[in-house]
């Protein structure tokens, strides 16, 4: 039976995330256009792209933990009353709209709209 280990878990999260973040900042030149003279231009779309990352991400966090108690008490609620399945489906669906607006703002910081 395996074991679930949440802080060695984590812990190799936070490195993989730090690592992930190091090698993106060190090759800053992948992600220019052209070479640039000053180095703050050459950090602004590595930066974007990490800030557009953790949006997608965050939207996708806050769905998942919006979901799982809505899901859990919604499956109780359906085995009682199986009539109230449209209920439950419209509670169900409204934290979707978490990760929709982290996507858009991922996108609109990829896109250098703003």
């Amino acid at each position: 039976m395996i074991r679930y280990n949440g802080s060695k878990l984590s812990i190799i999260a936070i490195i993989v995330g730090l690592t992930l973040v190091a090698f993106t900042l060190s090759f800053t030149q992948v992600f220019a256009a052209e070479p640039s003279t000053s180095s703050s231009e050459g950090l602004t779309k590595p930066l974007l792209a990490i800030a557009a990352a953790i949006a997608i991400a965050g939207g996708l966090i806050g769905t998942g933990n919006a979901q799982q108690g809505i899901g859990a008490a919604g499956m109780g609620i359906i085995a009682e009353k199986p009539e109230k399945f449209g209920q439950v489906l419209f509670f169900f669906v409204i934290p979707e709209t978490l990760w929709i607006i982290g996507f858009v703002l991922g996108i609109i910081l990829l896109l250098g709209i703003l």
